[in-house]
């Protein structure tokens, strides 16, 4: 006997319309790149100082294909202690996801806020378990409020622009 409250999905019922709801869905996460390199070894083991860290972030959103895009998080990490490079750390970690049925605009705030929320705590393991195998105390990066970031853009980008005389005026 037939479930007879569950619709059924078929392509005839998705043309109908009857499937209109929006949704984003996280298909898959990977390690896009990753490189670690570790230039002065064995002389950096021996120093005591305490390394200063430089930390740079950059997102990226790709349309792979119908319906298809690839959020990418790429951390680059740099070690030093004194004038000796500790560690190197490139990482892109990526997420592909399934979007249907979500308006334009809304897509840049999830790609630029919500994805690399989602990708972060799986990529700041994927940088501790790195620097910890290269010899270093694992890394753990700091959670980064990317809705925060997101809306700061926003507002230097509004303001710039209100800020900005129409060509042709003085």
């Amino acid at each position: 006997m037939a479930d007879e409250t569950t619709p059924e999905f078929t392509p005839e019922t998705l043309a109908n319309g009857e499937d209109n709801a929006p949704a984003i869905g996280l298909i898959s996460q990977y390690v896009k790149d990753l490189s670690f390199e570790n230039p002065n070894a064995p002389a950096i083991y021996q120093v005591q100082d305490a390394p200063q860290l430089d930390v740079q972030f950059n997102i990226g959103a790709d349309n792979v294909g119908d319906g298809l895009y690839e959020v990418t998080l790429k951390i680059d990490i740099t070690s030093k202690t004194g004038e000796l490079v500790g560690f190197v750390v490139e990482l892109k970690y990526a997420g592909l996801f399934g979007v249907r049925n979500v308006p334009d605009d809304q897509l840049q705030p999830f790609f630029l806020a919500e994805a690399p929320r989602i990708l972060f705590p799986f990529a700041r393991r994927v940088v501790a378990d790195m620097v910890r195998d290269g010899g270093f105390p694992p890394l753990l990066l700091e959670p980064i409020d990317f809705h925060g970031l997101f809306v700061q853009q926003v507002q230097a980008r509004d303001a710039e622009l209100a800020g900005a005389t129409p060509a042709g005026q003085a």
